[in-house]
């Protein structure tokens, strides 16, 4: 008898490290820091009403400010799978740049939205990082795959679609291969790097120039996914709140699937 209980308990030891894996949530943790597209308010929304119903653990470390360098809660990115960045132009602690630093260098996933291709980029000659703070001018080359070089004045109807040769890739499962219109004015992205592929492009209207405003890049065995798009519009759009949805589950190793 008692060899009996002795072996069920081993086995049910061994066990359970597998067991606690298998029923582990994804966590992501949201970094947020801009004053344009509030995003501060969009993404808790977006985080409670798309992600959490799936069993994501969503975590945020906001900006206190609009001119903000400080990230509380930013130490939750020690345990979490997936960084997702919404920040522009801020140089973070240097503990807290050690902890993006550390999180990207583990190959674990990163999602940026608009301006995380200038989060930690100062801008002017005569601007300097402040003491105790850490700046990241390549992060957007470097991580996310762009090569962001300013923006095409707003207020010009602007039209977004799938690319052809990309229709098949996970993150445009149930996404239209027809054009749709967004409120997002379009980033210049010229020349990106060859690590990654792009999803999508966009248009103005009465304008030749053609954009990448969404795609993925899986250098360094990491899966990053990066869309110029997120304006306030832009979230009441099912069909970029579907993009951002796949995007996200794709970075996290959990495909898509069609709804």
């Amino acid at each position: 008898m008692h060899k009996r209980c002795f072996l069920f308990l081993a086995l049910l030891l061994g066990f359970l490290p597998a067991l606690s894996a298998a029923e582990r949530k994804p966590h992501i943790v949201f970094m947020i820091g801009e004053s344009e597209y509030n995003t501060k308010a969009t993404l808790p929304e977006f985080a409670k009403k798309d992600l959490e119903p799936k069993g994501i653990v969503c975590s945020f470390a906001i900006a206190p400010s609009d001119t903000s360098n400080d990230f509380p809660g930013l130490e939750t990115l020690k345990e979490a799978d997936l960084l997702f960045i919404s920040v522009r132009r801020r140089t973070p602690s240097k503990e807290n740049m050690a902890l993006i630093r550390q999180h990207v260098a583990a190959g674990k996933a990163v999602v940026g939205i608009r301006t995380a291709s200038h989060a930690f980029a100062l801008r002017g000659k005569n601007v300097t990082v402040p003491e105790g703070h850490a700046d990241w001018p390549e992060f957007d080359h470097e991580v996310l795959g762009g090569n962001y070089n300013d923006h095409y004045g707003k207020g010009i109807k602007t039209f977004v679609k799938a690319v052809p040769s990309a229709g098949k890739h996970p993150v445009l499962q149930g996404i239209p291969t027809t054009e749709f219109e967004v409120q997002s004015h379009l980033y210049k992205n010229p020349d990106l790097t060859s690590r990654v592929t792009v999803l999508m492009t966009g248009r103005m209207e009465g304008r030749p120039e053609v954009e990448p405003v969404a795609w993925v890049n899986t250098s360094d065995n990491r899966r990053v996914f990066y869309t110029s798009l997120g304006s306030p519009e832009d979230f009441e759009l099912p069909v970029f709140r579907r993009l951002l949805v796949n995007g996200i589950l794709w970075a996290l190793k959990e495909e898509p699937k069609a709804r």
